[in-house]
């Protein structure tokens, strides 16, 4: 088994410490400690992140690159893999906090549109009843479940509270009204979105929560903004959807035609280890567990816009 240099634990302590970090801020602490650039030395840069990933694995962690689907940044963090009982004592969230965040999760990415985010008034009205109902496995004999008063009893000022410890922590973000994924929530929840069959993107096959949608209302093709400037900048790309030949109505700005050879390049996901990508997704129950808060850490199967729901685990 291979050791780790203090090179690569320098990298590990930067994203344990600070949290996710930008790809330019990640990449920056790289050159420093390697006097080497990954732009020119892009097989070293993946090499580190290989033999990296290959120790974090040992205690069920993983060096992950994903995109803020809502200005298209790469980000690089460590996330936790391991999903069960004993994990969830090191979470700093409460069950009725984690609760409340499943909701707002939830709501967000059934949101047919795909606008990728809820009004702050709509998050602090889920009811956390729900949340316990839903994920209570069995009922009593006569037919009622007791709610526990955690949940009964979770006060707007708590929903209030949760909402900027949640952002603060960059589960979530919070812009004018709007309550929507942080970058730790893309970074953490791939499996998530894979296995509640969140619409993908047609483009990078990642969850589309922020995204385009084409015009033609029977078609359900998904597009997130940075994949349609990477498929449609060159001058002789045919600007129609892929899925039904509608022509995609997309201007390019003049400001975002200049990262468009960055945003070419291969998404840094693709070198690091990730799980297998299939078009088509299980139809398997998955749950947000509180191990995933942890404060430290191409056709494809078509949903009509009307019928995109998070199956009920019930």
């Amino acid at each position: 088994m291979a050791t780790l240099s203090w090179r690569h634990h320098t990298l590990i302590q930067a994203l344990l410490s600070r949290g996710p970090l930008k790809e330019k801020d990640f990449q920056s602490i790289f050159t420093k400690i390697t006097g080497k650039s990954p732009g020119n030395h892009q097989s070293l840069f993946n090499e580190y992140l290989r033999k990296i990933n290959g120790e974090l694995a040992f205690v069920q962690l993983e060096l992950r690159a994903c995109r803020n689907q809502y200005d298209g940044h790469v980000h690089y963090g460590v996330v936790n893999n391991v999903s069960d009982e004993s994990s969830k004592l090191g979470t700093k969230y409460s069950v009725p906090q984690i609760a409340f965040y499943k909701g707002i999760i939830e709501a967000i990415v059934q949101d047919a549109a795909a606008q990728g985010f809820i009004s702050t008034i709509d998050a602090l009205n889920i009811r956390l009843e729900n949340q316990f109902l839903a994920g209570t496995e069995s009922q009593t004999q006569g037919g009622s479940t007791h709610i526990p008063a955690a949940f009964r009893n979770f006060s707007m000022s708590q929903k209030e509270r949760t909402l900027e410890e949640l952002a603060r922590d960059h589960w979530l973000s919070l812009t004018d009204g709007k309550v929507g994924l942080g970058v730790r929530s893309f970074l953490d929840l791939r499996s998530w979105f894979r296995s509640n069959e969140v619409p993908p993107c047609e483009v990078c096959n990642e969850a589309a929560v922020k995204a385009e949608l084409c015009k033609n209302e029977g078609c359900n093709v998904r597009i997130h903004m940075y994949c349609l400037r990477m498929k449609f900048s060159k001058s002789r790309a045919e600007k129609v959807c892929p899925g039904c030949g509608t022509r995609w109505h997309y201007n390019i700005a003049k400001v975002e035609a200049l990262d468009e050879e960055e945003d070419a390049s291969a998404p840094p996901e693709s070198q690091l280890p990730r799980e297998p990508s299939t078009r088509k997704r299980p139809r398997t129950r998955a749950v947000i567990d509180s191990d995933t808060l942890e404060p430290g850490s191409s056709q494809s199967t078509r949903l009509t816009r009307r019928s995109v729901r998070l199956k009920s685990s019930g």
